[in-house]
């Protein structure tokens, strides 16, 4: 995708071009498409959410407000990986409060290096560690939202966050350590 071609559109969309938004989502869908395949690839056969459901999803969400006041493309992909993962964790939400925690799903764990079989409740307690995590270091949590939620490379993260990718690696192992410090043995196993 053209960098320069991205800040064109995002200043037309502020400067008020209505089509300049159905422009750039033609632009960033295949990229999007890849990033949210990425993220469901290790998910259970009986979850509902599909790459392009959680594609749209995640589209409609940025686009909510009157504008999306984004300032370049590594905001716009940071962002697009925040809803991913806001999208995910209102899901396990609703499957749990239907189906009262009893129906797994999967949740790939490369944090710990491991992909483990989890319910619903265990994601959301990783959201709530990663919401411990943001109030303490910040772009960690972006890493861990770039690389485990939308399923970027520690170059893409790197790219996106503009830091060298030896601070990503540095980061991604810090909140690691902390995430399963905070979320026990159960992310080990």
């Amino acid at each position: 995708m053209a960098e320069g071609e991205f800040t064109r559109l995002l200043g037309d969309l502020r400067d008020g071009d209505g089509p300049a938004r159905d422009r750039l989502y033609r632009l960033v869908y295949d990229e999007l498409r890849r990033v949210a395949h990425a993220r469901l690839r290790a998910r259970s056969r009986d979850e509902t959410i599909r790459t392009t459901e959680l594609v749209h999803e995640t589209y409609l969400k940025l686009g909510r407000g009157a504008e999306i006041n984004v300032r370049d493309r590594a905001h716009f992909f940071r962002l697009a990986a925040r809803i991913m993962r806001q999208v995910l964790i209102d899901r396990a939400r609703a499957r749990k409060t239907t189906k009262r925690g009893s129906d797994p799903i999967r949740v790939d764990t490369s944090l710990a290096g491991l992909a483990i079989e989890a319910k619903a409740a265990q994601l959301i307690a990783l959201d709530d560690a990663l919401t411990a995590l943001e109030s303490l270091q910040p772009r960690q949590t972006r890493v861990v939202e770039l690389r485990f939620f939308a399923g970027m490379s520690v170059e893409e993260t790197a790219t996106v966050l503009d830091v060298a990718p030896r601070t990503v690696k540095r980061d991604w192992q810090r909140a690691r350590l902390f995430l399963i410090h905070r979320l026990g043995p159960a992310v080990a196993d």
